[in-house]
């Protein structure tokens, strides 16, 4: 036990740990802004593509686009 404690002594002191978290913070929080832009985008694309595919078949039917 005292092995343990002495363990999460030295973690504490430790100021590399402390780095190596606030990087990993910095990376879920550029992910998550990542993913969020992605689905955002994808969003938009989608709906442009609908609305591009019905104007093409309002114009000329015989084309036929589905979105």
């Amino acid at each position: 036990m005292t092995r343990l404690k002495g363990f999460f002594v030295r973690m504490r002191k430790d100021e590399q740990g402390a780095t190596m978290i606030e990087y990993s913070i910095l990376i879920g929080i550029i992910t998550a802004v990542a993913i969020t832009f992605i689905i955002a985008m994808g969003s938009f694309v989608s709906g442009a593509w609908s609305t591009l595919c019905s104007n093409i078949n309002t114009g000329a039917p015989t084309i036929g686009c589905t979105p």
